[in-house]
């Protein structure tokens, strides 16, 4: 951001160079996410109007500014489809997350919340009376009374995405599907979810005892 700042600062003649900027260290922030029995409780505590949108967002991994940006036209109740193509900041409407569209294919019960959910109000799969697309403001809101109602703590819509990323690691999935899942530019980003899978490396270990019984079935080389 520093070296964008600077570069336009050269194009207005502001500065005669960009100075160089060096990357600081610090530590990772910490993430909040449901369990499994806490996200339950919430979809259950949830309104009518608003439980399907958590529904989606539990098990898609869907940004708040993404499912508030979803249409119809970018999901296949038949075949089971979804696309991720748009995304709302701030009013205004652009790539999601990574520049880029990933195709996010709903699970059972997202797929099954979604069939119930079809209206005609309008193109947004989640929108007020009208069918004008939700405001974060109104979005933030409903998460608050929803948690509350659960007796969670205070918790956003983000908190969802990361309760989608450290289900799936929770449950085995490999990082690298959790990366284009969520639509990650990097593995780094995902990375911060692998404490979550404490058998990950015991069980790649195994993966190396195949039918051999253990016993080391090499080329003549000495194993140590």
């Amino acid at each position: 951001m520093l070296r964008t700042l600077f570069a336009v600062a050269v194009e207005q003649e502001v500065l005669q160079h960009v100075p160089r900027v060096k990357l600081l260290k610090v530590e990772r922030p910490e993430f909040d996410f449901l369990t499994f029995e806490e996200a339950e409780r919430l979809v259950a505590a949830a309104p009518p109007e608003w439980r399907t949108m958590m529904q989606v967002a539990l098990h898609t991994g869907l940004q708040r500014g993404e499912l508030i940006a979803l249409q119809w036209d970018a999901v296949d109740l038949v075949a089971g489809r979804l696309l991720v193509k748009r995304n709302v900041w701030r009013g205004h409407f652009g790539t999601p997350k990574g520049g880029r569209s990933r195709e996010v294919p709903p699970n059972a019960v997202a797929l099954q919340a979604l069939k119930a959910h079809r209206h005609l109000h309008g193109a947004f799969v989640f929108c007020d009376a009208t069918g004008a697309y939700l405001k974060n403001d109104t979005c933030r809101n409903a998460m608050l009374r929803a948690s509350k109602r659960a007796g969670l703590r205070p918790i956003g819509w983000h908190t969802l995405r990361h309760s989608f990323a450290s289900h799936l690691v929770a449950r085995g999935v490999p990082l690298k599907a959790v990366q284009e899942l969520l639509g990650h530019a990097t593995i780094e980003m995902t990375m911060r979810y692998a404490h979550l899978s404490p058998d990950v490396k015991k069980d790649a270990v195994r993966a190396l005892e195949g039918h051999t019984g253990g016993t080391w079935r090499g080329t003549g080389e000495n194993p140590q």
